[in-house]
């Protein structure tokens, strides 16, 4: 059956689903309301040991990278994990969780082949049938893996004509350049292994586009040069004109003193080369220990900010001017989200931040930042008690750390990480990968505790579906209105450290006041409003007048 079809399987959203949840045990219980001031972060349970994940990503040399993938691999509603493992072998599970229950997955299989050397994965349907493909970044050949259903897959670079390099790759990302064709994708590459040892060199990124319109195959790849060892990249239409632009997030312990690296963004047109933005566009230099990106529009302009995180150093850059020009400035520290040094541990040395992700971890309306933590090795200059950060928003649009509150803190080296509904409750809840040591999960229980969670407000979970080539409709904004707030999401695939997701986009909404949801497309066609049931999930379909309701599986 594929994805559609179960999608199809719908009956009623909402009180449905909460029904499920009641009769597991777990009382849902609204205590707070969008814009309340004070909203708690929400208790998060250790449920590692019991999880059924047992996975590290290893390599004494494998100092970056350590991705998390979430994806539906075998189209069930529930979101699956894909982990990266270094010199370990890459590792796929499959989520058996009850909805509203204890976290629970067994290991699934993957191809053979080249499981080893993967630094990070990007879930995408390449080849637009309905079924999850997975992008592989490896240290070596890049791999795409075709799902073919039940969370089985197959290697697809000769199918697909994909030329995977031989490259460190840490980072992805794609867009829909023509809605017929296969996306183009992007992969950036840290330090060239093949380059005189004496010396420090970045390999190229690439830029891998469609040899022709529904050909189904991929031209050579187009080296992007200048490259600074990248570590996170990210198309986005970050000006709203309907084109997707490259952002670039690198590494500059690699510049050299003489260099002019720095961050990038690369102005992408079809059927054009790329070309770099430069000062004369507006683009201002920018130098940090790039590690991830996150984007997401946090002042309710229509643009979004974009967090950068870094060594001591973490940006957030909002638009300083005309949105046609890359002009940004840097407003991290009037929002409260340097996030420079450790707020437990070793607090008086530098952090080392990598994967960073927006999400709303307490249902109030706000969105939140979760910043992953942890040395890249044994840097002393650097905090080796480094604990991640949960960064609750606040009405005023500042944030504050909830992550001791939360009872997540811990003192591994962290990389990749994902906030997901993995039980599909309306709580999200966190994975994070570790070097050297197991990956952790925690449930998210809200304001409750293990056998009795409690909601913090209302929810939605909302996933796109059009017709064509990009059926997930990445590059399209959802905005979701619940009384006089508007909440507005790019859908993109990339960003992240080394891996992000592809499903549910979940949406806090406080205390729900008629929620609809509105589509601008891909193409630019903006949609009706529609109304949506809180406290469930809904595909919104291209072209159809109302959202159509799914309930989790029993």
């Amino acid at each position: 059956m594929t994805r559609g079809q179960r999608r199809a399987r719908v009956v009623g959203l909402g009180l449905a689903a909460l029904a499920v949840v009641v009769a597991l045990g777990a009382v849902l219980t609204v205590v707070t309301g969008a814009g309340s001031s004070g909203t708690p972060p929400p208790r998060y349970v250790d449920e590692t040991a019991a999880s059924g994940i047992v996975h590290a990503f290893e390599g004494a040399d494998d100092i970056v990278g350590g991705g998390v993938a979430v994806l539906d691999c075998d189209e069930d509603g529930r979101p699956d994990l894909f982990l990266a493992g270094g010199t370990a072998p890459a590792a796929l599970y499959r989520n058996e969780s009850p909805v509203g229950g204890a976290l629970r997955f067994t290991e699934a299989p993957l191809p053979e082949d080249d499981r080893t050397g993967v630094t990070g994965a990007y879930p995408i349907d390449i080849d637009g049938d309905g079924r999850t493909d997975l992008a592989v970044l490896r240290r070596g050949e890049n791999l795409l893996l075709r799902g073919l259903g039940d969370c089985a897959f197959e290697r697809a670079n000769e199918t697909w004509g994909f030329d995977g390099g031989d490259d460190w790759t840490t980072a992805f990302s794609a867009t829909w350049e023509d809605p017929t064709t296969l996306p183009t994708l992007a992969f950036g590459n840290y330090v060239d292994e093949s380059a005189d040892p004496s010396t420090v060199a970045c390999a190229d990124d690439v830029l891998v586009r469609p040899a022709a319109p529904s050909a189904g195959r991929y031209a050579a790849p187009i080296a992007l040069t200048p490259s600074w060892c990248t570590l996170s990249m990210l198309f986005s239409d970050w000006d709203r004109s309907g084109r997707r632009d490259l952002r670039v997030s690198n590494d500059r312990h690699y510049y050299g003193e003489a260099s002019d690296g720095q961050e990038q963004l690369w102005r992408v047109v079809p059927g054009e080369p790329p070309r770099l933005y430069t000062a004369a566009d507006g683009w201002a230099t920018v130098r940090v220990w790039g590690m991830g990106i996150a984007s997401y529009d946090l002042t309710g302009d229509g643009y979004p900010e974009v967090f950068l995180t870094s060594q001591a150093d973490n940006k957030l850059q909002t638009l300083a001017g005309d949105p046609a020009r890359p002009a940004y400035r840097d407003i991290a520290l009037e929002r409260g989200v340097t996030a420079t040094r450790p707020f437990v541990g070793d607090t008086s040395l530098p952090s080392t931040a990598w994967h960073a992700e927006f999400q709303d971890v307490n249902d109030d309306g706000l969105v939140d930042l979760y910043i992953a933590k942890g040395n890249v090795s044994a840097m002393a200059d650097y905090a080796t008690k480094d604990p991640s950060n949960l960064l609750i928003g606040q009405p005023d649009g500042t944030f504050k750390e909830g992550a001791e509150a939360a009872g997540i803190v811990h003192f591994g080296q962290g990389r990749g990480a994902a906030l997901a509904d993995l039980n599909l409750d309306g709580l999200p809840d966190l994975v994070e990968a570790g070097r050297l040591e197991d990956a952790h999960i925690w449930r998210n229980v809200g304001s409750g505790d293990a056998s009795a969670p409690r909601a913090m407000g209302d929810w939605l979970g909302l996933r796109l579906e059009q017709p064509g080539a990009n059926r997930d409709a990445i590059g399209s904004w959802i905005e979701v209105r619940n009384g006089d707030h508007v909440q507005r999401r790019e859908l993109t695939i990339g960003g992240g450290h080394g891996g992000g997701q592809l499903g549910w986009t979940h949406v806090g909404l406080g205390t729900a006041d008629d929620p609809q949801v509105r589509v601008q497309w891909p193409d630019g066609e903006i949609g009706p409003w529609q109304p949506v049931t809180p406290n469930g999930f809904a595909v919104i379909e291209r072209g159809a007048d109302e959202a159509r309701p799914w309930q989790p599986p029993t």
